[in-house]
């Protein structure tokens, strides 16, 4: 925990990506693989590559680079990925149906138990192996499934009253993709996903590529 408090936020966000070059390495027999390579794939500086891996404890050597092997564990133990993150979803919609299909989630830790919903229409649905209660059910269905995570796709005028409920149930870990900026308490942590925010960037870049 401590070395993850001392890790800056851009540093973690490119973690995940110097992990999918990593393990495309692995995939293909390489034993080890050097900063400037992991960099090249991404478009970085290699000693910015190094100073962001110098967080996991594993050390390059000169002119070989680092244990593909160690590196994955390493990356995976920092990020807690190596351990099982148990999560329900409130708003059983579009954006919860693709998040629940996923592969990536399971093999990066994240397990989602089950969905909830309002909508009669969809409650008592499995989706993509995942089953639909009632929102009602949320304080109960939560210390069934020891759950400790909630990630919100409700609309956004529900999505306080929905964390405050999510946090009575006992979560202490919200994943907000709605565009509200939530009050909780200060023992739950929230991260807030802006799908707008990345849209508005593509969007300014494509419009810069076209010379307006």
């Amino acid at each position: 925990m401590r070395a993850s408090k001392l890790a800056s936020l851009p540093t973690i966000k490119r973690l995940p990506s110097y992990l999918h070059v990593i393990e495309n390495a692995a995939r293909e027999g390489r034993t080890f693989i050097s900063g400037t390579m992991i960099a090249d794939e991404l478009e970085l500086e290699p000693i910015q590559v190094r100073k962001d891996l110098a967080i996991t404890g594993i050390v390059g050597k000169p002119r070989i680079g680092f244990p593909v092997q160690n590196l994955i564990e390493a990356i995976y133990g920092f990020l807690h990925w190596d351990t099982c993150h148990r999560a329900v979803i409130v708003g059983a919609g579009s954006l919860a149906t693709a998040l629940m299909g996923y592969p990536e989630f399971p093999r990066r830790g994240l397990s989602i138990e089950a969905a909830f919903d309002t909508d009669p229409a969809k409650v008592g649905r499995v989706i993509n192996g995942k089953p639909v209660y009632h929102l009602d059910k949320l304080a109960e269905r939560v210390e069934k499934l020891s759950a400790s995570m909630a990630i919100l796709t409700v609309p956004s005028q529900s999505a306080q009253d929905v964390a405050e409920q999510a946090i009575m149930a006992g979560i202490t870990a919200i994943w907000n993709f709605t565009n509200v900026k939530l009050k909780v308490p200060p023992q739950v942590i929230v991260q807030k996903e802006d799908l707008s925010s990345g849209y508005a960037v593509l969007s300014v870049k494509i419009r810069m590529l076209n010379g307006e």
